[in-house]
């Protein structure tokens, strides 16, 4: 019986971004109608990650607008993850902060972080027309700093955002490169502030992009379909797995809202998977 990981997402400091991402409501500068706050209380993390483990979650992301840490924003996450893990068994806590330094990175590792989530976003080539203030090889550079201090790396992108099929392909091939152990496909959400205003990816060119990414990757990685799932697999999540995805986020992302964790529950049960318990995925047959 095929099984299927479940990840939820913790936005501990939202909507303060100064950068330009054309993608992002985060970023301040497209005044998108969100909830912004900064540093969210070290309880208020530690209890909604119980929720998390609860609802079946093994992996648990600490994520944080903006470009990238500094001394304030590591030592928060790193309180973070102390807490977590103190208080709540059995999570793989991911922390997912922008750009960061070998020492940073270390340092969080040393303070219960188990994993690193940098996307790469897009195609080195297409990543200038979405984003002007910093650039792809920064990305790039973060991801492998990652894997250099021993943290496990999650790196994945966003499709749909008027990007090429080459840039798709370049997108792929660019992730397959860092090996990393989890890769989230996110498709892309538009929003009214945003300056792409469509999404020009359909159900089939989806499909297509987590069958090559699955072959790419190997059998053994996690393949996560996160942001913009409901948009383009609304009942339709069997085709997603069919096509090599074992893992998907649950309940809300960043900024938009996701489903109940309890329907997406339901769903697993329904299409008769599995829902994983120890963070080693498995393919077994029974």
């Amino acid at each position: 019986m095929k099984e299927i990981f479940l990840c939820a997402i913790n936005n501990i400091l939202s909507g303060t971004c100064q950068e330009d991402c054309k993608f992002c409501t985060q970023s301040v500068r497209y005044h998108a109608d969100i909830t912004r706050y900064t540093y969210k209380s070290i309880e208020q993390i530690v209890s909604e990650a119980a929720r998390a483990k609860k609802n079946g979650a093994l992996g648990y992301c600490l994520v944080t607008a903006g470009k990238g840490l500094d001394d304030k924003k590591v030592e928060y996450v790193a309180r973070a993850a102390q807490a977590v893990k103190a208080e709540v068994e059995g999570l793989n806590l991911i922390a997912c902060n922008g750009t960061a330094t070998k020492d940073q990175l270390i340092y969080l590792k040393e303070n219960g972080i188990d994993s690193y989530n940098h996307n790469l976003e897009t195609s080195e080539k297409y990543y200038a027309e979405i984003c002007q203030t910093h650039t792809w090889g920064e990305r790039y550079e973060t991801c492998e700093n990652v894997k250099s201090v021993g943290l496990a790396l999650c790196s994945g992108g966003i499709f749909g955002m008027g990007e090429t099929p080459e840039d798709r392909d370049s997108l792929l091939n660019s992730i397959a490169s860092l090996s990393p152990e989890s890769t989230p496909l996110n498709f892309y959400h538009p929003n009214p502030a945003l300056p792409i205003k469509t999404r020009n990816i359909e159900f089939d060119e989806a499909l297509a992009i987590i069958s090559k990414a699955r072959r790419l990757l190997g059998e053994e990685k996690l393949l996560m379909v996160a942001g913009g799932r409901e948009l383009l697999f609304n009942n339709k999540e069997h085709a997603m797995f069919d096509a090599g995805a074992n893992a998907i986020v649950i309940g809300d992302y960043l900024t938009t809202e996701g489903l109940a964790p309890s329907k997406d529950r339901s769903m697993l049960e329904a299409l008769g998977y599995k829902i994983a318990t120890s963070c080693h995925p498995a393919n077994v047959e029974e």
